[in-house]
């Protein structure tokens, strides 16, 4: 992956030729999707896609006038930096919000690209070009965030609260809920094998804070590496690597500290285990909980997902572990 820094104008140019004409094919797939249901929505998605086609066209036209005919064959996925979107047009009958939101994110996106890629460019037709489109998405960006105000129940949310909540979700409850999935699951299987191995709470808490501790570190330093934050706005990698490193560690934490219950009391490897037990419990569900609030995922489905990962994984600590 190149970063987007080391991109010539040339392939600045042809990446954002080849996401609005992606992005015109996802709008239109959510305007197939909700013709049915919504059509009053769905003809703004058609506006929409069409108004893509439009840029594409007028940066085709700048592309052509400097570069000629050939497009680089460079894509969103081959820069750091983009979001990883969820195929979500893939699926059908998705509820109103969900596509409202997805669209949000896609402007916000593109608005962010523009803003840079026009800083970046020195020719006065291309940066004058990429500020005009900037300038678009920011209006594309309001009309997603009320498309479907007259046919959802709950009023549109203030533009200024839906751009904090983004934000807020991209910078912190992202890397913090990957950190604590990771911290939460992965030290299981060490913990709970060292524990039936021994049969002793103090080299168990001495396995756990060091599985839980290794782990923070691997999954902050993996979170700041992944994405400098420049175009997504997902804010300092120093702040999303933090965060993430930290939710990591707690997460493993919070099932080994039980394991400092003191010798002294009675059938105090039994107590411990019982309350680690607990503690994961909780865990799980607090996570199946996140994903379902902030991340668009189903509770139910949530809970199968991490509940059965995280009971798959228990299983095999004490499997290993009173071998």
């Amino acid at each position: 992956m190149k970063a987007f820094a080391e991109l010539t104008e040339r392939e600045i140019l042809a990446l954002a030729i080849t996401s609005e004409e992606e992005d015109g094919r996802i709008y239109m797939s959510f305007a197939e999707d909700l013709a049915e249901r919504y059509p009053a929505s769905a003809r703004l998605f058609e506006q929409m896609s069409a108004e893509e086609t439009r840029h594409r066209h007028l940066l085709l036209d700048q592309y052509r006038g400097r570069f000629g005919e050939h497009l680089p064959p460079i894509r969103r996925e081959d820069v750091k930096g983009f979001l990883r979107r969820r195929p979500v047009w893939l699926t059908k009958n998705l509820p109103l919000d969900t596509i409202r939101k997805q669209a949000e994110l896609m402007e916000f996106e593109s608005r962010r690209f523009y803003e840079k890629a026009r800083d970046h460019t020195t020719d006065v037709g291309a940066r004058k070009l990429l500020g005009d489109l900037a300038v678009m998405e920011r209006g594309h960006e309001r009309v997603a965030e009320n498309i479907g105000a007259a046919t959802l129940t709950e009023s549109a949310l203030e533009e200024e609260e839906q751009t904090r909540r983004r934000v807020f979700v991209l910078q912190y409850v992202q890397p913090g809920l990957a950190g604590l999935m990771d911290g939460s699951v992965s030290t299981l299987a060490p913990l709970f094998a060292a524990a039936f191995a021994t049969q002793a709470n103090w080299p168990t808490f001495l396995v756990g804070l060091a599985s839980a501790i290794g782990a923070g570190i691997s999954m902050g330093f993996a979170e700041a590496l992944s994405d400098d934050g420049s175009l997504t706005g997902r804010g300092s990698p120093f702040l999303r690597g933090g965060v993430c490193g930290l939710m990591t560690a707690l997460g493993g934490l919070g099932h080994t500290l039980p394991y400092l219950v003191p010798d002294s009391l009675p059938d105090h490897f039994r107590l411990a285990t019982t309350i680690a037990g607990v503690v994961v419990f909780f865990e799980l569900w607090a996570i199946a909980y996140v994903r379902a609030r902030y991340m668009d995922t189903p509770f139910l489905q949530a809970v199968f997902q991490i509940v059965l990962g995280g009971a798959i994984v228990l299983g095999a600590g004490v499997l290993i572990g009173g071998a």
